[in-house]
């Protein structure tokens, strides 16, 4: 069996400082640890509190693939935290294993901001906003959120979140 530690926030260019997680940092040590002559598993010992989804599915489609070519059974072990994309990785295991008290899963979209209009009214403060196109507008930070623009965030929302992670 061989393990591969994979810790720290994900994020294209390794995560936030030292040990953060990208397919280019992790894929060499995938690719050698796979390659292991008369390997008989390989368990990834996870510690993430997820990040970038792009890198989360690059990571867990890199397993899988290495998984398959080489026969071998992968098994994620959470240590305290798999959540988001670091749950989209531990899912390209052929099993996951958590203790009780492990943060596991969350995989979602989350848009977030404030209802500034009135505030701004009441400082004289008036918003400008120059669009080409009719859909422009329907995310800026300060304007009012409509019913539409709202059901608009859902339906990008739902398909942008897989309902598998991996596969």
């Amino acid at each position: 069996m061989a393990l591969v530690r994979l810790s720290g926030v994900i994020a294209a260019r390794g995560g936030l400082g030292p040990g953060g997680l990208s397919l280019e940092g992790i894929a060499p040590v995938l690719e050698r640890t796979f390659g292991l002559k008369r390997l008989a598993g390989v368990v990834l010992a996870i510690n993430s509190p997820g990040g970038s989804p792009v890198q989360s599915s690059l990571i867990g489609q890199r397993i899988r693939a290495l998984a398959e070519k080489h026969k071998v059974p992968v098994v994620a072990c959470v240590e305290d935290a798999a959540a988001s994309g670091g749950y989209w990785i531990a899912c390209a295991a052929d099993e996951i294993v958590a203790d009780p008290s492990s943060i596991v899963g969350s995989i979602g979209v989350i848009s977030a901001g404030f209802g500034l209009e009135g505030l701004a009214e009441k400082l004289g403060v008036e918003r400008r906003l120059t669009t080409a196109g009719g859909r422009n507008p329907s995310s800026t930070r300060s304007a009012p959120s409509s019913p539409g623009s709202r059901r608009g965030w859902r339906r990008c929302s739902r398909r942008c979140t897989p309902s598998s992670p991996v596969g």
